[in-house]
């Protein structure tokens, strides 16, 4: 029986050795897209060799692994665009909010004078480009992030690499941080779609490093990348690379669609790299007895006045209630697995409730929707919840139940004419809305209205889950 095992894997042997070669020959032939799940299956296969530290020639070993990076480089645009990268080595990826550069050819990246040097095979004349590499391409987000210079041509003076990696370059700016809503709505879901299908053989390069951010989300970048990030600031020194990508794939607000590129993502399939990244042991809420509330509890603005009076109701309901305070939402790990232990995530508009992204499948997200924010409230967080698999509950809260009503009269334009503020510019929105309430919720209101259909949800994706189990 063992001389047999070892001749099949003996007779195995030729065709896992011809399996890779087969795949670059119909890449190179038919210039084909691979399905990336295709993709994912056929590497697993064949694992490489980790190589850790940047001030030295660094990347996998093996010219098979250096080619296939022009697979993964070329999900990232479509159309002219990759007829564009195809014959020139270079093009770049626009759409609403969203900017990215894709290099696939050898590419020198100064970190002194922060140049990016892109050689490509055509007689052409030089060009530049200009991009502020950060993942959603609105003004008032771009208006504090430096742009880098990408220089494109074969007539361009070239500097002599100091150091050599084997593997692809991803530059993009962090300049934006502080915020958990936008880390991951404009960094953290745009980085998981750009560098999730270069299977962590890609180098993150952030340009204006924030040391914070990057121990925040090391588990994060540790998932996506089998090296450190480099901090062009540490590092000095003209870097060369057999590709690059300046930018990132943004799609929406915590949204990931899986009909624009790369390709075939959804949210769910981020959840699930969250799972594994953070190590979350609950997928489904009905692993969760018994059935757990955790309250967002803020210190400054949007306080909930009367916050013992809802813990009381609440736990009458027969919920376990866990008060998240902001010392606990500081610690990324910690708090994302205190989340997943959790049925239900209730607060008030803000970025606290980013962390349904932790919830288990058939969780609940309870929104207490501002006044004056109520089309906010589910373009943030209700419409993505939808989107991740989770249940949304929205609490559209009354004028009265805002501190809003004491400062500015019943009928003030504040109170019963929105759009008045809203045409004053964001701004003027900020510091009504979001800076000056707090609240105190009418808790009788707040069970009937909510919290009852919570408790059904809950129950119904228990129960339906053990019948399908």
């Amino acid at each position: 029986m063992e001389m047999r095992k070892r001749r099949l894997l003996f007779g195995l042997s030729p065709l896992l050795i011809l399996l890779p070669i087969l795949l670059l020959i119909y890449v190179d032939f038919f210039g084909g897209y691979l399905h990336v799940n295709t993709w994912i299956q056929l590497e697993s296969a064949f694992p490489s060799r980790r190589v850790v530290g940047i001030n030295t020639t660094v990347g996998d070993d093996g010219d098979h692994h250096q080619e296939s990076f022009e697979v993964p480089l070329s999900r990232l645009v479509r159309g002219g665009e990759a007829m564009n990268l195809e014959t020139t080595g270079f093009a770049c990826h626009s759409s609403e909010f969203s900017l990215l550069c894709v290099a696939s050819q050898h590419v020198r990246i100064d970190t002194r004078s922060r140049n990016i040097t892109v050689h490509v095979s055509s007689n052409q004349v030089v060009e530049e480009t200009n991009i502020r590499p950060y993942g959603r391409q609105e003004n008032n987000f771009l208006q504090h992030i430096k742009p880098v210079k990408i220089l494109q041509g074969n007539q361009i003076p070239v500097p002599e690499c100091e150091v050599h990696h084997k593997i692809p370059a991803l530059i993009f700016s962090s300049a934006y941080v502080g915020n958990t809503f936008h880390e991951f709505s404009d960094l953290i879901i745009p980085l998981f779609l750009t560098a999730n299908h270069f299977k962590s053989r890609v180098m993150i390069v952030l340009d204006d490093y924030n040391a914070s951010f990057v121990d925040k989300f090391r588990p994060v970048f540790s998932g996506l990348s089998d090296y450190q990030v480099m901090n062009p600031a540490e590092n000095r020194g003209v870097h060369c690379f057999p590709g690059s990508i300046i930018g990132l794939t943004y799609h929406n607000v915590l949204t990931i669609d899986p009909r624009k590129v790369p390709g075939n993502y959804t949210m769910p399939d981020f959840k699930q790299f969250l799972r594994e990244t953070f190590n979350l042991k609950n997928t489904h809420i009905s692993q969760i007895k018994p059935p757990t509330l955790l309250l967002l509890s803020r210190a400054k603005t949007r306080r909930f006045l009367n916050e013992g009076e809802m813990v009381a109701m609440i736990k009458e309901l027969g919920f376990r209630v866990i008060i998240g305070r902001d010392e606990m939402v500081a610690n990324m790990t910690t708090f994302s697995r205190i989340v997943n232990s959790c049925s239900v995530l209730a607060g008030v508009h803000g970025a606290g409730l980013t962390n349904e992204l932790f919830l288990p499948s058939g969780g609940v997200t309870v929104q207490l929707e501002l006044l004056g924010l109520e089309f906010a409230s589910s373009y943030c967080f209700g419409n993505p919840a939808k989107a991740m698999g989770l249940h949304y509950v929205p609490y559209r809260m009354e004028p009265e139940e805002s501190s809003l009503v004491e400062l500015y009269g019943r009928h003030h334009p504040v109170i019963v004419n929105p759009g008045s503020v809203y045409d004053k510019g964001y701004q003027e929105v900020q510091k009504v809305y979001l800076d000056q309430p707090n609240l105190k919720v009418n808790v009788a209101r707040f069970r009937e209205n909510a919290l009852f259909r919570v408790l059904k949800l809950v129950n119904d994706s228990q129960s339906q889950h053990v019948i399908r189990l």
